[in-house]
């Protein structure tokens, strides 16, 4: 007989708490039922069910055994469940967490191509500027932008932006431009307030050396739009992203802080659970993200 099915019997007669129930479990005849388990018991050599005429209840060796039956069924089971939704079309809903500025400007323009082209796929992007626990929250992936923070997350790169220190000429005017990274300390910044490292920009120096500076400024705020438009307005130097600034510093809203620094690369991420199998509408999203980014050379002016 085949082991699979006679294991699967054992387990389900545990499960209903007899051979009557398990049968109907199983669509099968109660006698083909006991089939099964006797030839298992024959095979290992162990008794693992004491029947009685009023219930059925596993052995000690019977309860060791069935525990790791199921689990042996469960990922047969699963092993069954990926093959099929490898093998069918992405759909189903799509929760997906993005920071506000980056959603408005980067993936609602998009969101039409890739609905279009996964018809069966519905999509909820929730637009905040925090950290979200995926799993917690119920999230099927997140877009990060920078250093990833340590966690057993899955990540994949998108794409690549650049990140610079920018401000009005009016502002620069009015202060003076720095030169170096140490006259940052004279001048007013403009902080994101959900950054892991706090009010602390980390800034390479034409040597390669990292630097860390800290200084308070006029504005702290959660939001890379209204730090552009805070330096828009001359209110202090922001350490930007160049999909955020780039449109501005075109148009000469703004201007590069220290022209003389290297840029900083920023990476921008897919982060997902973990786990072997990625469900088939995440892996859409992120393929389609991939090539529409770099179709576009996303994030690449400075």
């Amino acid at each position: 007989m085949d082991r699979l099915t006679e294991m699967e019997a054992f387990a389900t007669v545990v499960d209903q708490g007899g051979f009557t129930d398990a049968a109907k479990k199983m669509g099968i005849s109660k006698s083909a039922v006991s089939k099964h388990v006797s030839s298992l018991e024959a095979r290992l050599g162990a008794r693992l069910l004491n029947r009685t005429t009023r219930r059925v209840s596993p052995t000690e060796i019977g309860l060791a055994y069935y525990d790791r039956a199921r689990r042996v069924l469960n990922d047969a089971g699963e092993a069954d469940a990926l093959v099929t939704s490898m093998q069918s079309a992405p759909s189903g809903l799509l929760r997906i967490s993005v920071a506000t500025d980056f959603g408005v400007n980067h993936l609602s323009p998009i969101l039409g191509s890739f609905l279009q082209e996964y018809p069966d796929i519905t999509v909820n992007m929730v637009l905040n500027n925090r950290f979200v626990e995926l799993i917690s929250e119920g999230f099927d992936m997140a877009i990060r932008v920078g250093e990833l923070e340590d966690s057993t997350l899955r990540a994949r790169k998108l794409t690549d932006t650049t990140k610079r220190m920018i401000a009005s000429p009016a502002y620069f005017e009015q202060f003076g431009r720095p030169q170096r990274i140490d006259d940052l300390n004279e001048h007013k910044l403009l902080h994101y307030s959900n950054q892991a490292s706090g009010n602390v920009w980390k800034i390479t120096a034409p040597s390669g050396e990292k630097r860390q500076v800290r200084t308070a400024g006029w504005l702290t705020v959660n939001d890379g739009q209204s730090l552009l438009n805070a330096a828009i307005s001359g209110l202090g130097i922001a350490y930007l992203p160049s999909y955020l600034y780039a449109d501005a510093m075109e148009k000469g809203l703004v201007v590069d802080a220290i022209p003389s620094l290297p840029e900083e690369k920023l990476g921008i991420y897919a982060v997902y659970p973990p786990g072997r199998f990625t469900q088939p509408k995440v892996r859409a999203f992120i393929d389609f993200l991939v090539q529409t980014f770099n179709e576009k050379e996303l994030a690449q002016a400075s």
